[in-house]
């Protein structure tokens, strides 16, 4: 059913296409949605690394394909939309820091399996579930010593177990809260022994953690920022697999962000910030070897950091689903 969806909206959406740099480094193919933030574009690309889908936007830090063929992203910092991208038609959305005059700042949501939305609030410091008319139905309060509205978190998953894991990325700290907002695991990312540099990009050097990915071993996977790393922690925190900023053959990996991993068990990370030297997203196997990259300067700048792969070599990659 999700690949006749996808099947269907490829085929359908007659978008005009541009020359989008060749995704295609590789016999891998992919179709993927992403976004870059300083050219304030959102795009689904198909396999052939052309264009189905473009829509404006502001910063974001987030975003999902669901399995229904819309696309819940974000417009600004505190807007969140389903758009069905067939019409561009807003059939969803949540304007968040309602009720309260502290700033307020989104960098997490995602549809759950029950039609709800959880979104993600930074300043306040919670996470709300959202039903379909727009009325918060649950809130998770998240500890955090001194809350701000840009640093309290990044990306937020939820877990089999009904439990979130939480990226804190002010405090370097991944966490997984029950629904209460009870701290069940948290792990400090090391910062390996090297001191903090400021920047953004290669220079750079933090623990300002961006994603985790609880894996199917138990362990979980996380994205580092500004560490320009990617660890695999087991329950009793031990670091059992890296990829280090330069342990990838001509690519120097910076503010690295979302992560996903594929049927296959390759892994892809976003490579933000990186320059226009570096691709933007890189797949990579458990022992390291490049798979695929995307490298696009034109369309893309130095802020893509998001990126959810569709499909791969034509078969459909598992979509958040929607009762909706």
């Amino acid at each position: 059913m999700v690949r006749t969806v996808l099947l269907t909206f490829f085929v359908t959406c007659a978008f005009a296409v541009t020359d989008f740099a060749n995704a295609k480094d590789s016999q891998v193919q992919h179709s993927f949605l992403t976004a870059d933030s300083s050219k304030q574009i959102i795009a689904i690309i198909n396999e052939d690394g052309l264009p189905q889908w473009t829509h404006k936007i502001g910063p974001l830090h987030d975003l999902h394909l669901l399995s229904n063929g819309n696309v819940l992203f974000q417009t600004n910092w505190k807007r969140i939309v389903e758009v069905n991208p067939a019409t561009d038609e807003v059939v969803w959305e949540f304007q968040a820091g309602q009720g309260t005059k502290k700033k307020v700042e989104v960098h997490a949501f995602e549809r759950l399996k029950n039609g709800n939305t959880m979104v993600v609030e930074s300043g306040t410091s919670r996470i709300l579930e959202v039903d379909p008319h727009g009325n918060v139905v649950h809130t998770i309060p998240l500890q955090v010593k001194q809350p701000h509205a840009h640093r309290d978190t990044r990306l937020v998953r939820t877990l089999d177990n009904g439990n979130y894991l939480v990226c804190h990325e002010g405090e370097g700290l991944v966490r997984e809260y029950n629904r209460e907002g009870k701290i069940i695991w948290e792990y400090e990312v090391p910062l390996f022994g090297e001191k903090p540099r400021d920047g953004h990009g290669v220079e750079a050097y933090g623990n300002q953690c961006f994603a985790a990915l609880r894996l199917k071993n138990g362990n979980t996977l996380i994205s580092t920022g500004n560490g320009h790393r990617v660890i695999e922690v087991t329950p009793e925190k031990k670091v059992v697999w890296s990829l280090d900023q330069n342990e990838l053959p001509g690519i120097q990996l910076a503010w690295v962000t979302t992560l996903q991993v594929l049927p296959n068990g390759n892994i892809v990370l976003g490579n933000c910030h990186a320059g226009p030297d570096n691709p933007q997203v890189i797949e990579i196997t458990k022992d390291k070897q490049i798979a695929w990259t995307f490298h696009d300067f034109n369309r893309f700048g130095n802020a893509l950091t998001n990126t959810q792969i569709l499909s791969t070599d034509g078969k459909t990659v598992h979509l958040k689903q929607t009762t909706r």
